[in-house]
């Protein structure tokens, strides 16, 4: 699998989580709870890290090689 194909991949999560996301939003919106509130927050919380570097990803694979690409300094060594 090439860096450009592992792209897709990540862009691909990155739009589940995303779905995912707006399904707990939903829920958060309309939820009496305050217990469930603050679950539902905190999951939230947890997948908008994960889309952000999901997102992040699929940029750093899909530009890898390019020439003058600056790489993002958190994924590199």
């Amino acid at each position: 699998m090439t860096l450009r194909e592992l792209s897709v991949e990540y862009r691909a999560h990155a739009h589940a989580l995303d779905l995912r996301i707006c399904q707990l939003q939903y829920r958060l919106d309309h939820s009496a709870d305050p217990e469930e509130s603050c679950q539902l927050q905190e999951r939230i919380h947890m997948l908008s890290t994960m889309l952000r570097e999901a997102r992040e990803l699929a940029v750093l694979t899909e530009r890898y090689y390019d020439r003058g690409y600056r790489r993002n300094a958190k994924y590199t060594i």
